[in-house]
């Protein structure tokens, strides 16, 4: 589990989010940074014993501000992305803590252009297993909705009056669950962690079915 101690140093960076604070904790910060990765990383292990995943990615805390407003030089959370092993499993977990805005997340944050595309496809075809997923109580207790940037109109090449319109308007497909500092400090915060990521999956695999076949059904692959 999670010590107390992570989230005091990240509330304290964000109240010092500068670098000469950065340096007099520096230890302080290694050390907190080996307790998250160790936690990372066990996460990822038992995540994989269930799905297929190829990396495990521990962000830097370390801002690149070269093209943002916001010039605070440190991250103020700990975050990791698992990634399912491509090409045949679509879709990445996410995991960040930060004192009072912890979440897990998943999802479709970027999808390219193709992939887009036959998403959008899809569910102007027959979006009634999209809708069943979402839809399901193990979904909605988990995350209630399907989240993600939108279009305000329809997309080039679909109808504004598609009675799908709603799912095809989205830019992004992902879901956020969130917890609050006493979660994340719980002795089941892992295996609620395991719980979001497994409730994602049917909205995963349903993804990478769609994202590895044609329109007929037929793999790509």
């Amino acid at each position: 589990m999670l010590p107390k101690t992570t989230l005091d140093f990240l509330q304290k960076l964000q109240e010092n989010n500068n670098r000469e604070w950065f340096a007099e904790n520096k230890k302080t910060f290694d050390d907190e940074q080996k307790k998250v990765k160790v936690f990372f990383n066990k996460v990822g292990e038992s995540l994989g014993k269930s799905d297929g995943i190829e990396r495990i990615q521990i962000f830097r805390i370390y801002r690149d501000v070269r093209f943002s407003k916001n010039k605070t030089p440190y991250k103020n959370h700990f975050s990791a992305g698992f990634t399912r092993t491509k090409p045949m499993l679509r879709g990445g977990y996410y995991l960040h803590i930060e004192p009072g805005a912890s979440f897990v997340g998943g999802g479709f944050w970027e999808p390219n252009k193709d992939d887009l595309l036959r998403i959008r496809k899809e569910i102007a075809l027959d979006a009634t297993e999209l809708r069943t997923i979402i839809n399901q109580p193990t979904f909605k207790k988990y995350f209630e909705t399907l989240e993600g940037e939108e279009l305000k109109t329809a997309p080039r090449d679909f109808e504004k009056t598609h009675p799908n319109i709603d799912l095809i308007r989205k830019k992004q497909f992902l879901v956020v669950r969130k917890f609050t500092d006493k979660e994340v400090l719980d002795s089941n915060f892992e295996e609620e962690i395991l719980n979001s990521f497994k409730a994602m999956r049917p909205f995963f695999n349903y993804m990478s079915d769609v994202l590895t076949t044609n329109l007929n059904g037929e793999s790509i692959y």
